[in-house]
């Protein structure tokens, strides 16, 4: 059960979990004591209505109905749930195992938490994947990850885009990750055009100050070539210049982050503004659809008032 307390902090909520194994049969969570919560807003409406989607013959057939816990309300449900991954290496150390399957065990439980979204009818979903600052650590464990993110977002796009009609948007700098997995990203990207379920969104190689400073030299571009005034730039015309610019719902409602880490670590700057946070002590492969049920509950329960006040 979570536990909440008011703190005068800012805006997080920690949830602490005891490890378990990556996939447990009926073992239960056990909580901190502690733990922190901000109320923010209370959610989006999100309409609990099936999607109608093209079969491969032309006739048309409704999507997958939406699957809710009994703790949950489709009309406090966010849009758009981001997360970041963390936990792959530390999950396999505690185990003895190699850090590669720790990576590979993440890649499973990516998978799973996208189907998990779409089942409870979330519209889009962000996975920070990969960091601009990952290509520090060592040269083997990168080389391993590149392939790793060939090996299992081949067949998983593939299940994910034709069978479960997601669509699929890639943000982060390209041009640094291998021919071949460029070349992956961008068929399964056009493969799933045409869908019009959930959106998955993967940021590999992605950094939010690059995508910030991008946005930035695009328009100082415009206006040094007359194509802008300064007097045109505002927030609305600068989100048109970010990466996430034309995905429906681009600013996160909900965050994730796992493995205990109380930070950012520079993803999506911009589009964070007004997120609200929840942080998950356990190691991202041990994060299960209970988990993401715990999360989107404490979501549902926080107040956004996105700067003014409800009293």
């Amino acid at each position: 059960m979570l536990s909440l307390q008011h703190l005068r902090i800012a805006a997080t909520i920690n949830i602490r979990f005891a490890n378990k194994p990556l996939m447990p049969h009926g073992a239960s969570k056990h909580w901190a004591q502690q733990s922190r919560i901000r109320y923010g807003p209370t959610g989006s409406i999100n309409p609990n209505s099936c999607l109608s989607k093209l079969s491969l013959a032309g006739v048309s057939k409704c999507a997958d109905q939406i699957e809710l816990p009994k703790e949950l309300k489709p009309e406090l449900m966010p849009k758009h749930v981001a997360v970041i991954m963390d936990g792959n290496r530390r999950w396999a150390k505690s185990r003895g195992l190699p850090v590669q399957l720790g990576h590979r065990a993440g890649g499973q439980a990516m998978k799973q938490l996208a189907l998990n979204c779409k089942k409870f009818g979330v519209q889009v979903v962000t996975i920070f994947a990969f960091s601009s600052e990952n290509w520090v650590r060592p040269k083997e464990e990168v080389d391993f990850l590149m392939n790793v993110f060939e090996d299992v977002l081949k067949p998983d796009l593939k299940e994910l885009i034709l069978q479960k009609d997601m669509r699929l948007s890639v943000v982060g700098n390209r041009s640094q990750l291998p021919e071949s997995l460029q070349n992956l990203l961008s068929s399964s990207e056009e493969f799933a055009k045409s869908n019009r379920g959930m959106r998955l969104i993967l940021a590999l190689n992605y950094s939010g100050r690059y995508d910030i400073t991008q946005a930035t030299k695009n328009i100082a571009a415009k206006v040094r070539n007359g194509v802008l005034q300064v007097e045109d730039i505002n927030e609305s015309l600068f989100e048109q210049h970010l990466q996430t610019n034309g995905i429906d719902f681009p600013n996160p409602d909900m965050l994730i982050r796992t493995s205990g880490e109380l930070r950012m670590s520079n993803f999506m700057l911009w589009q964070l503004a007004y997120t609200e946070l929840l942080f998950f002590d356990k190691m991202f492969p041990d994060f299960d659809e209970a988990d993401l049920v715990e999360g989107l509950t404490a979501f549902q329960r926080r107040q956004r008032r996105f700067g003014g006040h409800k009293y």
